[in-house]
């Protein structure tokens, strides 16, 4: 089953929150629900991009590279 790399923006803060899911739409839900305990002092939030991935791993690696500094460069000219 494909998974997705996902970038959320908090409207109260204006930062980004990168992860991954199965499916982003109820992801995004279950963070503006307050269900993530990382991100719940930062709602409300808006999904701003998603990439589909093969695999788990696949959605893993992407993930770990748009968090880092270089990664996060490329994401700001998606957006």
């Amino acid at each position: 089953m494909a998974y997705y790399v996902y970038v959320i923006k908090s409207l109260k803060d204006n930062n980004l929150y990168i992860g991954i899911s199965k499916n982003p739409s109820k992801r995004l839900k279950q963070h503006n629900l307050g269900m993530t305990n990382s991100t719940k002092h930062r709602r409300p939030f808006e999904l701003i991009y998603q990439e589909k991935c093969a695999d788990r791993l696949e959605a893993r690696k992407k993930e770990k590279f748009y968090k880092s500094g270089y990664g996060r460069e490329i994401l700001k000219e998606f957006l």
